[in-house]
């Protein structure tokens, strides 16, 4: 579909990891808001690595014993924590099946995938596959057969998404990215940065990005 020639284009870097429930809410607030703008802007979305537990093994950890000694939460406070999050998830239609997910997982693999992900233009699709599988479908996100059929579930060739993860490919520029967001002082995600210059953080509601996209746009018209 064409552009609309009256639309502003919008760079949007979405600083996310795929084992970070507020980045599930902030994806889907956001492409609401995106759909909601209409054809005021024209986004170019980039979905961009961070990792929230970069040492954890590859096997992962129980989630609450992960939690509680992150956080210092008990399991009461998880437990509310986790009706928060299922009932901000359901405002933006995103199910947090919490009984599935068990642990948490080492994402570095599936950054790597998202990375070669967007030169094949599949990389939004693939972090929706991703997110859904790990929130909805509680999968482990680290093995490399379920990204591998992740993969090929969003039109990837799943031969060659077995050779990257069999590889080092992508290693080094999935290092180098993440360290430029860390530089630029982003510590905690998700992190939404618009045309490289306007911040928002955190899983905020759709009319929060919704305002943003029309001041930029606004501000572009004059």
């Amino acid at each position: 579909m064409n552009t609309p020639s009256t639309a502003v284009p919008v760079r949007i870097d979405f600083v996310s990891d795929v084992v970070c429930p507020w980045c599930a809410i902030g994806l889907a607030s956001l492409e609401q808001a995106i759909a909601r703008v209409g054809d005021d802007v024209a986004v170019e979305l980039h979905v961009q690595p961070f990792e929230l537990n970069p040492d954890m093994p590859p096997e992962g950890e129980p989630i609450d014993e992960h939690l509680g000694r992150k956080y210092g939460l008990s399991p009461v406070q998880l437990q509310q924590n986790r009706e928060r999050l299922r009932e901000r998830g359901a405002d933006v239609g995103v199910d947090f099946a919490m009984g599935a997910r068990t642990r948490t997982y080492n994402t570095f693999d599936a950054h790597r995938l998202l990375h070669w992900a967007a030169e094949m233009d599949k990389q939004v699709p693939l972090k929706h596959a991703l997110l859904r599988a790990y929130f909805t479908d509680g999968e482990n996100v680290s093995d490399h057969a379920t990204l591998v059929r992740l993969a090929a579930q969003v039109g990837l060739p799943a031969d060659r998404a077995a050779a990257i993860l069999a590889s080092n490919a992508y290693a080094d520029e999935v290092r180098a990215d993440e360290q430029m967001f860390l530089r630029a002082g982003i510590s905690s995600v998700p992190a939404i940065i618009l045309d490289r210059e306007y911040l928002i953080s955190g899983g905020q509601p759709v009319e929060v990005f919704e305002q943003a996209l029309r001041q930029i746009a606004g501000k572009r018209r004059g």
